[in-house]
């Protein structure tokens, strides 16, 4: 009885169960679809935005530079979840070994923690084109620049690692189905057998702090814009001004609304959390590059262009 109960927990700690989000059988195959396409759109329009930068010497500017670190992370993000959600479709039901579990935890925190930096990153950039016009070129420059990515990756790894290495501290089994569609900390934390206190109240800080920062540092940026514009007396050039930040603006509120949902409330890995997931890690990084196209003339003419290079 007792090498049963043994040989139970060791399998338990093999794999876990993604028991994803209930839906009617009568769904799955247009549920299918619809996660095949949006992921392969997701990936033709990022890598669309990378080309069209990289081809284009007009776009090599700081703003364009951030772009194709955001669609990296857009990619990254939707390459994290999607893969292994279509492939529960597939299945009849979703299993992860344990270490497969560890991966995706960590690297969904590392880009997701990344990209709130990186938008941090680009409303100073914005402040500085609006705000300090004549300083602009000295400082963003292409040290500047360099060293602020870094910057941003090297915080999200760090910030994943450590949340990565408070949560697998813990003893796991023998129940091994994940209440959520991917291991993240809050589903994951409730299987494991001791006392979560502690991961709990240290997330909840971590990631309140995380958020918490970059919003105050957008909103420091953009009170310094709008009184920078206001002062504009010409209404078209408050006009221009204003559309430089408008695409950062709205994937801003795209990403931060819907994480602010999900980490910062009570019961949010509860079903309705888990249709919020599917928002943010599966159409948000097809909806950024789409956003940041369309309402971007310059963007615009790059990507008609690679279509008359192609023809």
């Amino acid at each position: 009885m007792q090498r049963n109960q043994h040989s139970s927990l060791e399998t338990a700690l093999m794999y876990f169960v993604l028991l994803g989000i209930p839906y009617p059988p009568e769904l799955h195959a247009a549920l299918f679809c619809f996660f095949v396409s949006i992921y392969l759109l997701t990936l033709l329009s990022n890598l669309l935005v990378l080309l069209a930068v990289i081809c284009e010497p007009q776009l090599h500017k700081p703003m364009y530079w951030f772009l194709c670190h955001l669609s990296i992370l857009d990619i990254a993000t939707s390459t994290v979840v999607v893969p292994k959600l279509i492939a529960g479709f597939v299945e009849g039901g979703g299993t992860i070994s344990f270490a497969g579990c560890v991966s995706q935890l960590f690297f969904y925190h590392f880009v997701g923690c990344t990209e709130c930096f990186l938008y941090t990153v680009m409303a100073y950039d914005r402040f500085l084109a609006i705000c300090r016009p004549l300083h602009y070129g000295t400082l963003m420059n292409r040290n500047a620049c360099l060293w602020l990515a870094i910057g941003t990756w090297a915080g999200g790894c760090l910030h994943s690692a450590m949340e990565t290495a408070l949560t697998f501290r813990l003893p796991y089994g023998p129940g091994n189905e994940v209440r959520y569609i991917f291991c993240d900390i809050p589903a994951v934390l409730k299987l494991a057998c001791a006392d979560t206190t502690l991961n709990e109240i240290v997330t909840l800080i971590d990631v309140g702090l995380v958020a918490m920062t970059c919003v105050f540092l957008l909103l420091l940026s953009y009170m310094y814009i709008v009184l920078a514009v206001l002062r504009i007396r010409s209404a078209e050039g408050r006009r221009r001004a204003f559309s430089t930040c408008t695409s950062h603006i709205i994937i801003v509120m795209i990403c931060y609304i819907p994480l602010t949902f999900t980490y910062l409330r009570p019961g949010a890995q509860d079903p309705l959390g888990g249709v919020v997931a599917v928002f943010y890690t599966t159409v948000t990084p097809f909806l950024n590059p789409v956003i940041y196209t369309l309402r971007n003339k310059e963007m615009k003419a790059a990507v008609l262009r690679l279509r008359v290079r192609k023809a």
